[in-house]
């Protein structure tokens, strides 16, 4: 009788640990290209709940304060899609490398992204002409 209650405590125990949720983002790596100062720094990941489980976002993290990442509120259920915003603050002229890492109950967590471009400088001459 152990031996039986023995087996199915493994045989349950394996069936649940197949299940997992599983991310997978359309692009890792988002190019701003060059971008105007002060212009809209505003991006999308978007990403795909391919496990067969719920989905859940528990916190999206940024290498500095320029970069702000918002993450979804609600569970990805399997097969949907959702969305990462990251806003990138364009008031800093000069290159952009930032890396945004996502975490989750998936089984590839936690998931670093990348944004990337160059903020050209404030226009002086505008300024000048006022």
């Amino acid at each position: 009788m152990k031996k039986i209650f023995l087996v199915a405590v493994v045989l349950m125990t394996s069936f649940a640990m197949q299940a997992q949720a599983e991310i997978a983002f359309e692009q890792e790596t988002i190019d701003y290209g060059n971008v105007a100062y002060n212009s809209d720094g505003l991006r999308t990941f978007v990403f795909t709940n391919t496990g067969d489980e719920p989905l859940v976002i528990s916190r999206v993290s940024s290498t500095c304060g320029c970069t702000v990442p918002e993450k979804p509120k609600e569970p990805i259920l399997p097969g949907n899609k959702g969305e990462i915003k990251v806003k990138y603050d364009t008031k800093r002229p000069g290159p952009i490398r930032k890396t945004v890492t996502v975490y989750s109950n998936a089984q590839n967590s936690p998931t670093p992204l990348k944004i990337k471009g160059y903020v050209a400088k404030k226009d002086t001459k505008s300024v000048l002409e006022k």
